[in-house]
């Protein structure tokens, strides 16, 4: 009775703690103002940075999106890296030679390990843009994005723009799923942003000055790990410019990408990402990630222990419950924002099931290679 009330008291500590984490998070979404742009005449150069390996069935649709952009094509430069592709990403590129798209090949080199940070690095040492913007090779956008990151940048003078990106054209549960975990994590990135202590942002739609890139020594210090040309690189601007990040709260500056379409692949991603977290030199973000580990932790516990006690499955109980509801009332603003309301049925199925995720993720984000692209990296 005694071990049951001090767990019963720890795991309410948490959730209280968690709770007052997930209102925090509301509250800095509500504190970024959505964006409407003036549709005033820009002036900024930019240079649109594309790392592609292996991408000739998506290429071709994003290449068309970026042409498309309602912007000055004197003041618009398309990059496109290809990463050692063994497919006909290259050929597919050079068809739009004519539309101002450059192709940079990168050079063979068996000691890399880090691929895109150093196609991204390679295209900005050879780019003529004042502002760079990086987006992937499968990524959709509507006309309009180009020009509402722009005037955001020309109106706030930041030296970092994250930006929205959401997945679509989901084909089954699964895909659905990630969809709005995904808008979970979007969210997230920007409730920190609107907080001024930035955490995360997603690199197939960020921009940043070509100048503040090299000002905070590009990515040197980060080279080493395959991912974290988004975040890492986010960390370091924010160190140097804590008040000169922004989120772009607008839908036309949405980038859409595909969910995973299996498990095996969605971990690989999620591993991906979870690495870059070995290499945070902001210890509150550390703190943040090992606090939500032990708070899904506790809930998990409770409930293995209520199988063979019923009391703790009262706990586990109140938990999820307390855990829904205010996770509900996050992703009740995000999926608003993206107007994917529609998703939130699915709340208490991803609820349980990002239990699992997150203390598996945790643990083997941490530990040993993974697979990108079809390479073993770190």
């Amino acid at each position: 009775m005694e071990l049951l009330k001090f767990i019963s008291f720890i795991s309410a500590a948490l959730t209280v703690v968690y709770g007052f984490l997930v209102l925090s998070f509301i509250r800095g979404w509500h504190k970024l103002i959505y964006f409407i742009p003036q549709k005033s005449l820009p002036n900024t150069k930019v240079s649109i940075i594309v790392a592609a390996r292996d991408e000739e069935l998506n290429i071709g649709k994003t290449l068309n999106d970026l042409i498309a952009q309602k912007y000055p094509k004197d003041l618009t430069e398309i990059i496109i890296i290809d990463d050692h592709s063994t497919d006909g990403t290259a050929e597919i590129v050079l068809n739009y030679a004519d539309d101002n798209v450059k192709l940079i090949k990168l050079k063979e080199d068996r000691a890399l390990n880090s691929y895109k940070k150093k196609a991204i690095q390679t295209a900005i040492g050879t780019c003529s843009g004042d502002l760079i913007i990086t987006t992937d090779a499968d990524c959709r956008m509507g006309e309009n994005w180009l020009a509402t990151v722009v005037e955001l940048y020309e109106a706030k003078d930041y030296k970092m723009i994250s930006s929205p990106v959401a997945y679509f054209q989901e084909k089954n549960l699964f895909e659905r799923l990630q969809s709005l975990e995904f808008l979970y994590l979007i969210g997230l990135g920007a409730s920190t942003i609107g907080n001024n202590s930035p955490s995360t942002c997603n690199g197939a739609n960020l921009a940043y000055e070509k100048k503040t890139f090299y000002e905070v020594g590009g990515f040197q210090g980060i080279d080493d790990l395959a991912s974290g040309d988004d975040e890492l690189l986010l960390h370091k601007i924010a160190a140097k410019y804590p008040d000169k990040i922004g989120f772009l709260k607008n839908r036309e500056a949405i980038v859409y990408t595909h969910a995973k379409e299996n498990l095996a692949s969605f971990i690989q991603q999620r591993k991906r990402w979870a690495s870059k977290s070995t290499r945070y030199k902001n210890k509150a973000i550390i703190v943040l990630g090992v606090f939500v580990w032990v708070f899904n932790l506790s809930i998990l516990a409770n409930f293995i222990a209520g199988l063979f006690l019923p009391g703790f499955l009262i706990i586990t109980f109140y938990q999820l419950s307390f855990k829904m509801i205010l996770e509900s009332l996050f992703l009740w603003n995000i999926t608003g924002f993206a107007k994917r309301r529609s998703l939130m049925i699915l709340i208490p199925v991803l609820n349980v099931l990002h239990i699992l995720y997150i203390i598996y993720i945790g643990i083997a984000g941490n530990s040993g290679k993974y697979d990108w692209k079809g390479r073993m990296v770190r």
